[in-house]
């Protein structure tokens, strides 16, 4: 085999190998290199091979080329070798920011993209190791991904920047080869200094979240609050007058679909406004300031980690208003009724959850479309169903911890003794690490350490409350254990892949 063959004379990429050649070509690498190739990687363009190659727990890149091969600027060590008498050189590279970089830059699969509107699933990754298992539940699908997500709140918790999330996806793109496109969803932004951050990383998906700019006094206050919240409101970004309001939406009736008509008492207007006026102020200015940064973005509106639930009046409200004000959004996610705790199912009356959710989906459908998103929708397998068929697939499912999870279920079969520091660990942080959170554990209930033999300790993951202890502990689990955590999973990389596969596959199967 002539290694130089394999080599493009252009500088465009060129379509995946067969698997029987990438195998082939991924051997002759190893002997080049002595390290073990995932043949998958394997990437031809700007006269170069690229490949990702594991020695141990360490990973490399490598790129085969033609001394005069104009490539982006990687660094590595470069050594000369003869294929056949043709003079080539092989770069290994260490796999780091720069040369993630120049990867996005040569190879344009592994840069993040604007997704649109097909049904997608975000797929959070706390410890920059998880992409390979979510590609292998993504394969055949046909929902597109969003790999690198992250807030700024679990960025300081897991002691990771916004670029590192970035550059972990595009490592585990690559070495899956995923041609089908992936976003980049800076998750819950709070304000415009952390979406420079991000617009500077490459982040491409923008969630804004006004949570602190609702209101949520409005949602019962008596009338005389009432009227001096809506007085308060900031007019002038709003862009509009009390009087202004009333002309647009009192004594009209708005027709989303055959079983919805939206109508606006004063009371209900005021109560929207009340609520969600200051949020949708606050998200105008971040979309404008989003829109003088870049063009290559989409943008996500939520309200979800707020006390009270949002109407379908009020959700009509949010909708209308941002279109009025210029704003343009892929998703929105409102406070559904019901409880979407971190790690856990549903939990709630489901008969009452679709009848809302039905009245939710018209309104994206009618207002935009734009997809409705699930946030905290992790391991949510009993409203999945009603998702997929009532929003018709233009939906965005967004989950974080679960992945995070599914490692300490890898790492509870190969190293319990690992395992049971970490669930020590977080019964004893849980009193003080739930403060941020929306979860109803008790530790009371979470089963005896030392009555569970080392084979049963993954059935921790499968008990309502240690899931939740162990969901919301992560960042001090990440603190005391994060080295010995991603050393094992590096080391079991297979079994890794293997639980996320299995319950990823669990969650996408209702949306195919």
């Amino acid at each position: 085999m002539f290694l130089s063959n394999f080599l493009p004379l252009a500088s465009h990429l060129l379509p995946p190998l067969p698997s029987a050649l990438a195998r082939q070509l991924a051997a002759r690498l190893r002997d080049l290199s002595d390290l073990d190739v995932y043949p998958q990687s394997l990437a031809q363009a700007h006269g170069a091979l690229f490949a990702l190659g594991r020695q141990d727990s360490a990973k490399h890149l490598l790129i085969l080329h033609r001394p005069d091969a104009a490539l982006p600027a990687f660094h590595g060590e470069s050594r000369a070798i003869s294929d056949h008498g043709c003079p080539l050189k092989l770069l290994v590279a260490p796999v780091d920011a720069a040369n993630a970089a120049a990867l996005r830059a040569a190879v344009p699969y592994t840069r993040p993209q604007t997704l649109g509107l097909a049904t997608s699933a975000g797929c959070g990754d706390r410890l920059g190791l998880a992409t390979p298992g979510h590609i292998h539940a993504l394969q055949g699908t046909g929902i597109v991904p969003i790999l690198a997500q992250q807030s700024m709140r679990e960025n300081a918790r897991t002691g990771r920047s916004p670029q590192q999330v970035i550059d972990d996806a595009t490592w585990g793109v690559f070495q899956e080869g995923w041609r089908q496109g992936y976003g980049a969803d800076a998750d819950h932004l709070k304000t415009t200094a952390d979406i420079d951050i991000c617009v500077a990383a490459g982040y491409t998906f923008f969630t804004i979240d006004p949570g602190d700019h609702v209101n949520n006094e409005a949602h019962t206050a008596p009338h005389e609050r009432l009227h001096e919240i809506v007085t308060a409101l900031p007019w002038d970004e709003l862009q509009i007058t009390v009087e202004g309001l009333h002309e647009r939406y009192l004594d009209k009736t708005f027709t989303v679909n055959d079983d919805l008509a939206i109508t606006f008492t004063h009371e209900k207007l005021a109560r929207a406004a009340g609520k969600y006026g200051g949020a949708i102020a606050h998200t105008v200015r971040m979309y404008r300031h989003l829109a003088a940064q870049t063009r290559e973005f989409e943008l996500e509106m939520s309200v979800d980690e707020t006390e009270t639930v949002t109407s379908v009046e009020e959700h009509f409200f949010i909708a209308s208003e941002l279109r009025r004000l210029g704003v343009e959004w892929v998703s929105l996610a409102p406070r559904y009724v019901g409880r979407f705790e971190k790690g856990v199912d549903y939990i709630g009356d489901l008969d009452v959850f679709q009848a809302s959710l039905a009245r939710h989906a018209a309104i994206a459908q009618h207002l935009g479309p734009y997809k409705l998103s699930i946030h905290s929708g992790s391991d949510k397998f009993s409203v999945y169903p009603f998702f997929a068929k009532l929003t018709h697939g233009v939906v965005h499912l967004k989950t974080a911890g679960t992945s995070y999870l599914e490692a300490l279920r890898a790492i509870a079969r190969v190293q319990p003794s690992l395992f049971r520091r970490i669930l020590a660990l977080g019964i004893e942080r849980y009193p003080s690490d739930r403060a941020t959170y929306h979860v109803s554990a008790e530790l009371s209930r979470v089963p005896d350490p030392a009555g569970v033999t080392d084979a049963d300790l993954s059935t921790y993951l499968d008990q309502f409350d240690a899931r939740q202890v162990l969901h919301v502990t992560y960042g001090s689990a990440l603190d005391a254990f994060g080295d010995e955590i991603k050393a094992v999973l590096q080391a079991h990389e297979e079994e890794h892949y293997a639980v996320l596969q299995a319950h990823f596959a669990r969650h996408l199967r209702p949306f195919v």
